[in-house]
């Protein structure tokens, strides 16, 4: 994979034998295929591990499985020599064979510095040092997403990488914020403008070169003289804005809730376009994505009825193994993992004479459902609205596998703070949320906003910035 920045294997004429950690292989199952001309090398300790875990309750037991039917699909029915050897890597019917897979049996070490113990982490390392010494001219590195079993490795002598296939910035500084800000007036940077009402909307037209910054659709352009404008047609010769006033923006209303400042208006007014499927919210602790996403969709089920109903859901570790020891339903499972969604409910009615009379008539009559991940995947919802929560503690895969179920009609909003990472296998810049909104930037439905200020308080708003 070249060196740690790579998003690929380097094509070279000397290949090399990625040995891969079982936690490469429940990043992304289809791993495997990502390593051009090289072979692969699969340790017996992690099958075994895929084993223990492919009938779990967790959401990546269906991951271990997926991994599993590849690797039998590639191995099909080749002799233990063969496999050895490395059976060859088929992509596609059409594509040519690349590189080998093989899989890495226990040898007794000899002559190696081992590691104690007999946990899995240092049986693969100890493998991995008898291969070493027994094939010295050939560069073998241990993919692994494990920072500790790296330090481990190198300790061995063992050449280490994380696994970076699907990490498409280096920095989350360059993912897209949703919005430009302008200083000054917005329009003294432009030479050429077409403005037209169309249907009682403004609509400016500019060309392309008057801008200089990377645009995407549904983006928003902002000044500090009030202007906000959002992208709805680009092409490489035209930018469309919409105009849309400030104040109305910061006038709108989402079951009584007004957004606190113009960034969450502009995530409002995504929320509450049924033309956009996908919005993503982004921002720290208690900067209003949850809130904003609840009001919103209750607005569109029970006031103007856009949808049937509301899936909610959310990703923490632990959830799908602990889920199934709790008593109740599946709903009252759910519910103390998503308080988060409940709390939101109590905000939204704090004023009334009875909170709790005013959060149990809305849960009677908005068709609001908890549901856990695994719940989800193997499903497709109609004309519903589907609001995923802690969308950074997801891989690449699961966040592909959860928006895939959408179907008609339906909208999804994904909510997430790339600051409150809980997976230990995952960082900012290989989190699922940071993958879906790099991938999806150019999606001309969907629309991120990252979320600024602390409103949730001025203590949480002084612990955000000092703690």
């Amino acid at each position: 994979m070249g060196n740690a920045l790579d998003s690929r294997p380097i094509n070279s004429s000397k290949t090399t034998a990625y040995v891969l950690d079982s936690n490469v292989l429940i990043h992304d199952p289809n791993s495997i295929l990502n390593f051009e001309e090289h072979q692969v090398v699969i340790p017996i300790t992690v099958l075994e591990e895929l084993d223990k875990l492919k009938n779990g309750k967790q959401t990546i037991a269906a991951d271990c499985r997926q991994a599993i039917r590849l690797i039998d699909h590639i191995l099909g029915s080749a002799s233990p020599a063969e496999i050895e050897k490395g059976v060859s890597i088929t992509r596609g019917a059409k594509g040519p064979p690349l590189g080998t897979l093989s899989i890495l049996m226990n040898h007794a070490p000899e002559n190696v510095i081992t590691l104690p113990g007999s946990n899995n982490d240092n049986r693969i390392i100890n493998d991995i040092s008898q291969y070493q010494k027994e094939n010295p001219s050939r560069s073998v590195v241990l993919v692994t997403k494990d920072i500790n079993m790296r330090l481990k490795a190198r300790g061995c002598g063992i050449s280490t990488e994380d696994y970076h296939n699907d990490q498409l910035v280096t920095d989350i500084a360059l993912l897209t914020k949703g919005y430009i800000s302008y200083e000054g007036n917005f329009w003294d940077r432009v030479t050429n403008v077409n403005t037209s009402q169309q249907e009682g909307v403004t609509m400016h037209t500019l060309q392309r070169a008057e801008i200089k910054e990377d645009l995407y659709f549904n983006q928003f352009l902002i000044d500090e003289q009030g202007f906000v404008g959002r992208v709805t047609s680009l092409t490489d010769d035209i930018i469309q804005l919409q105009h849309l006033p400030r104040e109305r923006l910061m006038n709108q209303d989402a079951w009584g809730l007004s957004p606190f400042d113009i960034y969450q208006a502009m995530a409002l007014n995504l929320l509450m376009d049924t033309d956009v499927h996908l919005v993503n919210l982004n921002g720290a602790a208690g900067s209003g994505k949850t809130i904003l996403a609840l009001a919103a969709a209750i607005e569109m089920t029970i006031a103007s009825k856009q949808y049937r109903r509301i899936i909610a859901t959310r990703s923490t570790r632990g959830l799908d193994e602990d889920i199934g020891y709790l008593p109740g339903t599946e709903a009252e499972k759910m519910e103390p993992w998503l308080g988060a969604i409940t709390d939101n409910l109590e905000a939204l009615h704090s004023d009334d004479e009875s909170t709790h009379g005013s959060v149990d008539y809305i849960l009677k009559q908005v068709p609001l459902h908890f549901k856990s991940l695994n719940y989800i995947r193997g499903r497709s919802f109609q004309h519903s609205l589907i609001i995923i929560d802690e969308c950074q503690n997801l891989t690449p895969h699961q966040i592909k596998t959860i928006i895939t179920r959408a179907g008609v009609g339906s909208k999804v909003i994904c909510l997430g703070n790339l600051a409150q990472i809980d997976t230990p296998y995952l960082a900012p810049t290989s989190s699922g949320l940071t993958y879906m909104t790099e991938r999806l930037k150019n999606f001309p439905n969907g629309g991120a906003i990252q979320l600024q200020g602390v409103p949730r308080s001025p203590l949480a708003a002084y612990a955000e910035e000092h703690l």
